[in-house]
């Protein structure tokens, strides 16, 4: 006899640049977060920051996976402000990607 576990679904990320006059950072939304700004690409995440002047984000950094590879992975939820000067750009990392696990 066997117990099935639930697992949960972990939701796939599309990662994204922000660039400002000062530095940049690469962030993560989830096909959830997608849903919530009502699109799957840099404009839904524009207009979306325009509409409401901030959204809630994962930041992602490079790390050292447990293989030793390097990985493109979650860091902590961090808090975009819209600013006239602030750009969004897709962003295709060379590394494997983590998702994001709540």
């Amino acid at each position: 006899m066997s117990l099935a576990v639930p697992v949960q679904a972990e939701d796939a990320v599309t990662l994204f640049r922000i660039v400002t006059v000062k530095d940049e950072i690469v962030v993560g939304v989830t096909d959830r977060d997608m849903d919530d700004v009502q699109g799957r690409d840099v404009s839904a995440v524009g207009r979306a920051l325009a509409a409401r002047g901030e959204l809630t984000l994962w930041q992602f950094a490079v790390r050292k996976g447990p293989d030793g590879e390097l990985e493109q992975a979650p860091l902590r939820r961090i808090s975009i402000l819209n600013h006239a000067s602030l750009r969004v750009e897709p962003y295709a990392s060379p590394l494997r990607v983590v998702p994001v696990s709540e």
